[in-house]
């Protein structure tokens, strides 16, 4: 996986759980389209930077139920990353609009040129 993937799931999982602190792996994994262990994984990760923390409910018989919540560090992070994110996809549309203007050009000379060779052949 890219590192950008890797970037835009930490974004995915931070905005979820700015969103929702009461949920579960299983939950966002499902919501976010993204595999179990790979939540997993994020989350441990997301932890050791002091991006969230997560506390399990004591008096719940599950005890792998957790809330989840961002850290003022959390916050910060994912006003970063999302900027980051708008910048890249802003660029990233910049490109494609270039992109699609030049092949509608090209395909507008190719339908010109198509008609005037038909005009030569009558």
């Amino acid at each position: 996986m890219s590192k950008k993937e890797n970037i835009d799931n930490d974004l995915k999982v931070i905005r979820y759980l700015h969103d929702r602190q009461n949920t579960n792996q299983r939950e966002m994994s499902e919501s976010l389209n993204i595999s179990l262990g790979k939540v997993n994984y994020i989350l441990k990760a997301l932890m050791e930077k002091g991006i969230i923390k997560a506390r399990n409910f004591k008096s719940n018989k599950n005890k792998r139920a957790y809330m989840y919540f961002l850290t003022p560090k959390g916050i910060e992070e994912k006003a970063k990353l999302t900027l980051s994110f708008f910048d890249r996809k802003s660029q990233e549309y910049d490109r494609l609009k270039k992109e699609l203007i030049e092949l509608k050009k090209d395909m507008e000379d190719t339908a010109v040129n198509n008609s005037n060779k038909g005009k030569e052949n009558d």
